[in-house]
């Protein structure tokens, strides 16, 4: 792991996201970052490189990309806004040629293990709290049953099997009925084009067979525009994304423009589809994160990187990391806990976050003050 012994002022940190194409919320909050810190090219800590929309395909550019930045001498921090496949073995070679720098990782596809292994912090989505509370909320709103809308790609991923029999677990002890549905894969042969079809020809179905107070969840991106467009429409209930922000969705589903003045400005954003969802008779049926997950996620870390180079914070206190997380989303509150790997060991560079959840035309729900039982975290 990285060591800073003094402080410094004249330093360099970057910033690596998508596109606009690719994930506009990620690009946004690196954007908010250059804009708080300065560019280098202006006097300011931050250089921006967005890396190639076809990542899979272009790994080894985003490696050298990431490891370009360590023949800076200045550069103090790496941040990975989204840490794409190709961000281990990136932050391996950074390791090995410059250990001072700071390898800091958002909302990583890679296996946590090896994350944890080469970053000095992660942050992830919690999927383990989140599988009760996603459930326990739907109650809450209303809902007696909960439809897990997925496909075999999705659940051979670890998180997201972990997470569904989670949820099933929370259903029947919270006395609701669990229902799992098939969706095609938006990468198969269908397109995104057919599997979208597919969910706006079913809900309406689903509801008449599992009844209008039934809460859907999805774990595709793909799959949540339709989704909620039918269940603004027909019914029924739609807690949170699988990584909810105002902007995963809602903006296709209920035709909502956000002008230039909007984009970034989360309670603009939050107030525009809220007014949009109450106006299509959907409000205390739909919720969402009201700060995009990515936009913050950026922002913390940018904020924390910056406070241990300058000394004024310990890299791995936790509270410290949540403070950050809460002051780039006011009004908004956050939890989180250490992830535990296959050992049984509990990470601290690694931890998972999660917000509260926002219900339009309700407010916030208060899950970040919840507890969640402690048998949850024992579901594999």
């Amino acid at each position: 792991m990285a060591t800073i012994s003094f402080a410094e002022s004249d330093y360099h940190i970057g910033i690596l996201s998508g596109t606009v194409s690719q994930s506009e919320d990620a690009l946004r909050g690196a954007e908010a970052v250059m804009k708080k810190y300065g560019k280098i090219d202006k006097g300011g800590k931050i250089i921006h490189l967005t890396y190639p929309d076809n990542f899979m395909q272009e790994m080894e550019t985003t490696i050298t990309q990431i490891t370009s930045l360590a023949d800076d001498p200045k550069m103090k921090a790496i941040i990975m806004t989204e840490a794409i496949p190709g961000t281990v073995e990136a932050f391996r070679r950074v390791r090995d040629k410059r250990p001072d720098i700071l390898l800091l990782a958002n909302n990583p596809h890679e296996d946590p293990e090896m994350v944890a292994d080469v970053s000095d912090l992660t942050l992830f989505p919690d999927s383990i709290a989140r599988g009760y509370l996603i459930v326990k909320t739907a109650k809450d709103m209303g809902a007696k049953n909960f439809v897990h809308v997925s496909f075999p790609r999705h659940l051979s991923y670890e998180m997201m099997s972990r997470r569904r029999n989670i949820m099933k677990q929370a259903a029947k002890d919270l006395g609701m009925g669990f229902y799992e549905v098939s969706a095609p894969d938006p990468v198969s042969d269908v397109g995104v084009a057919g599997a979208q079809q597919y969910i706006l020809e079913q809900v309406p179905n689903w509801l008449k067979q599992y009844g209008k107070e039934t809460a859907f969840f999805c774990t595709n991106d793909a799959h949540t525009e339709p989704l909620l467009k039918r269940v603004a429409e027909e019914g029924g209930y739609f807690v949170e994304a699988d990584l909810p922000s105002p902007t995963m969705g809602y903006p296709g589903a209920l035709g909502i423009k956000f002008s230039n003045d909007e984009r970034g400005n989360w309670p603009k954003i939050l107030a525009k589809v809220e007014k949009a969802v109450i106006g299509k008779g959907a409000g205390g049926r739909m919720g969402t994160w009201s700060y995009s997950y990515n936009f913050a996620g950026a922002q913390a870390l940018a904020d924390h990187a910056v406070k241990v180079i300058e000394e004024k914070e310990e890299l791995l206190d936790f509270d410290a990391v949540m403070e950050n997380l809460k002051n780039n989303t006011p009004g908004a509150g956050w939890n989180g806990s250490y992830f535990i790997d296959s050992d049984g060991v509990e990470r601290e560079n690694y931890i998972l976050v999660y917000q509260d959840t926002y219900v339009f035309g309700k407010g916030y729900m208060g899950v970040t003050k919840l507890e969640v039982p402690e048998k949850y975290f024992d579901v594999k």
